[in-house]
C-alpha cells in the first residue's frame, strides 16, 4: 500500500501535467480529500516539489488561502536553474552579485532594465543590516528574483 505522501505527490503531480504546469488549489480542500492534516500537505510540498526538484511553490494562509505549485520547465533555463540550486549558495558579497547579474545581462537572459532593478535590491545599502546577516539576505534575494524570471 502506498504512503499517503506518495499518493498526494502523485496525485498532484496528475493534476499539474493536466493543468499545463500551473496548478493552485486549496491547502485545506486538499488536506479533507486525503482525510489528512494539512501539515502533511505542506511536508509533501517541502520534501517532493521544491526548487531543486523543478518546482516553485507559492503559498498563502488564512481563509483564502492557497497553494500553487509552478513546473520549471528547466530544460528551458537549465543556466538559471543551476544557478538557483547549485552556484549561489547561502552567501553573496554585492560584488559577486552584480557579476552574476552581468553574466545573465551578457547572456541575453535578463534585460538592461531588469539588471538595473536587481543590482538595486542587492546593494549593500538596499539591504541595510548589520554586515554578517547581509550576504544571507542577498543569496536569497536574487535567488528569489531569478525563481520569477523561470516563472514567466
Amino acid at each position: 500500500m502506498a504512503r499517503i505522501s506518495d499518493t498526494i505527490e502523485e496525485f498532484l503531480k496528475l493534476l499539474l501535467e493536466e493543468s499545463g504546469g500551473k496548478l493552485e488549489i486549496q491547502r485545506n480542500e486538499l488536506a479533507d480529500y486525503f482525510e489528512c492534516a494539512p501539515s502533511q500537505i505542506n511536508y509533501v510540498l517541502a520534501t517532493r516539489f521544491s526548487l531543486e526538484s523543478g518546482y516553485h511553490i507559492e503559498s498563502r494562509r488564512g481563509g483564502g488561502g492557497y497553494i500553487r505549485i509552478i513546473y520549471l520547465d528547466i530544460n528551458d533555463d537549465d543556466y538559471l536553474y543551476r544557478l538557483i540550486t547549485k552556484q549561489i549558495g547561502d552567501k553573496l558579497t554585492q560584488s559577486e552579485g552584480e557579476n552574476i547579474i552581468n553574466s545573465l545581462r551578457e547572456r541575453q537572459i535578463i534585460t538592461k532594465r531588469e539588471a538595473q532593478i536587481i543590482k538595486a535590491g542587492l546593494k549593500n545599502k538596499a539591504i541595510g543590516i548589520p554586515a554578517s546577516l547581509r550576504e544571507n539576505i542577498r543569496a536569497n534575494i536574487l535567488k528569489s528574483m531569478l525563481t520569477a524570471i523561470l516563472t514567466f
